[in-house]
């Protein structure tokens, strides 16, 4: 199945609620929510005070990606704030599996992520341990970048290394990604599609709706 995750880092933080029941109302199911500390990434965005306030009020499925270092720190924290995925950077961690285990201690569900120049068989050893892979398509911490065409083709290896375990796992990408090229993205193998200024411009109940028609 493919899914639209909507990046609230591109929303009117003016009025954030309001735009999220406008891609409720398109019909999406995920929420995308993007951490970043300053320090793994060179943006500062938002953290826990903002996944609490949004949790109560939506049920859309909250899929949290930390762009924090030793992201093992604040797992539980985000858990308690009502993420349904945590998500980390295999590269901002001495201990992948042990961040992982920590995730799924919190029951919720678990996700890796890989930068750029990170070779997709980075992820080879994780995936039986973990619920979705996110490849970035750019390079982590700024909204508004142009798709990194090149990242798709770690999608497409990552994929068939799925296949080949025979495993379910949910292959995301995040960074640029357009109505005009978003097909790029299903046919290397993502179902999980992260949009943020493409979705929230203008009027986000149509965009999204846009984007769901393109998924479909």
């Amino acid at each position: 199945m493919n899914i639209l995750s909507p990046s609230i880092l591109s929303a009117d933080f003016w009025k954030l609620g309001e735009d999220i029941r406008a891609v409720e109302k398109a019909g999406v199911k995920w929420l995308h929510v993007d951490v970043m500390d300053g320090l793994f990434v060179p943006s500062i965005s938002y953290g826990m005070p903002i996944l609490q306030c949004v949790r109560p009020k939506t049920d859309l499925f909250l899929d949290v990606h930390l762009m924090i270092e030793k992201p093992e720190r604040y797992v539980q924290e985000f858990a308690k704030c009502g993420a349904d995925l945590v998500n980390f950077h295999i590269e901002a961690t001495e201990d992948v599996e042990g961040c992982i285990q920590l995730i799924r201690e919190t029951g919720k569900k678990v996700g890796i992520t890989i930068k750029p120049n990170t070779p997709p068989e980075a992820v080879e050893a994780y995936l039986e341990l973990v619920d979705m892979v996110l490849v970035m398509t750019v390079e982590p911490g700024f909204g508004g970048q142009k798709l990194i065409p090149e990242c798709l083709d770690k999608v497409q290896v990552i994929r068939k290394m799925v296949a080949d375990k025979g495993l379910s796992t949910d292959i995301q990408v995040d960074g640029g990604i357009s109505l005009d090229n978003v097909h790029m993205a299903l046919e290397a193998g993502a179902n999980v599609i992260v949009a943020g200024s493409s979705v929230f411009k203008n009027d986000a109940c149509v965009n999204a709706e846009e984007f769901l028609k393109k998924l479909q």
